[in-house]
């Protein structure tokens, strides 16, 4: 079996007396999208964070292609390969779409950061911004504002952002959060063309978008990890079924 992108053992944090992330495990495999799904406490966000580095946790391990990467900073993180989007809008309204992404990579290299030099006139930067705006299907509108643009169209740049950057696995909070059904249904298919290129952990609640994408789902409860499997074995679940699914057992 090929081993896995990302493997977390026996991660745990705590907040006070809230057990956010309670003794978990999860493996990613290369090339899968692999969902986390969960009532709202569940500790979804929090076991986000703790991959992407913004949180420590207390105890566990997580390594990233082989190699372990707990105490690592973000910016770190993010330079082997970690790619990250958020719940909430993260773009900077007034700059370009363009811009945007730009700043973005920008940011990813780090040693090319200008603070007097606009990101688009770096030629690599720009480049590789309209690279990951045409991977989302905003090429024709890299020079809109982004306060400009559908909120559909927010979440595909947030994407683009995270592209940006080359990452080999994006950590997905919540993609279609606040999107319509046109629009989410366009970032289902954009999610599902990214597959063959990058591998995903995606935390989302539309549950009609997780059973259409994912390969595997993981189900959180109360921090804990209660079910991994693939859709048709999360849906036979009983547990799973009883926690998130809305649904008694039969």
């Amino acid at each position: 079996m090929t081993a896995p992108l990302l493997a977390i053992s026996g991660l745990r944090k705590a907040f006070g007396a809230v057990i956010a992330c309670d003794d978990v495990d999860l493996e990613i495999r290369p090339g899968e999208i692999h969902a986390v799904i969960g009532p709202n406490g569940a500790g979804k966000s929090t076991l986000i964070g703790q991959i992407a580095g913004e949180i420590r946790p207390d105890a566990g391990s997580i390594r990233f292609a082989g190699e372990e990467i707990t105490r690592l900073p973000v910016h770190a993180r993010a330079a082997r390969g970690l790619g990250r989007s958020f719940q909430i809008t993260s773009i900077l309204p007034r700059f370009t779409a363009r811009h945007n992404v730009a700043l973005a990579a920008q940011a990813h290299d780090g040693h090319s950061f200008r603070f007097w030099q606009p990101a688009t006139e770096e030629h690599g930067l720009r480049e590789a911004a309209d690279r990951a705006l045409d991977r989302v299907g905003l090429a024709e509108r890299a020079e809109v504002p982004a306060a400009a643009l559908a909120h559909g169209e927010q979440r595909q740049l947030e994407l683009a952002m995270a592209l940006a950057g080359g990452p080999q696995l994006l950590l997905l909070d919540e993609p279609m959060a606040g999107t319509g059904h046109e629009e989410s249904a366009k970032i289902v298919a954009l999610l599902g063309k990214l597959r063959e290129e990058t591998t995903i952990l995606l935390i989302e609640h539309d549950m009609d978008a997780v059973f259409k994408l994912a390969d595997r789902i993981t189900v959180l409860v109360y921090g804990r990890v209660i079910a991994t499997g693939s859709p048709d074995e999360i849906r036979r679940h009983p547990e799973a079924r009883r926690a998130y699914l809305g649904e008694e057992s039969a």
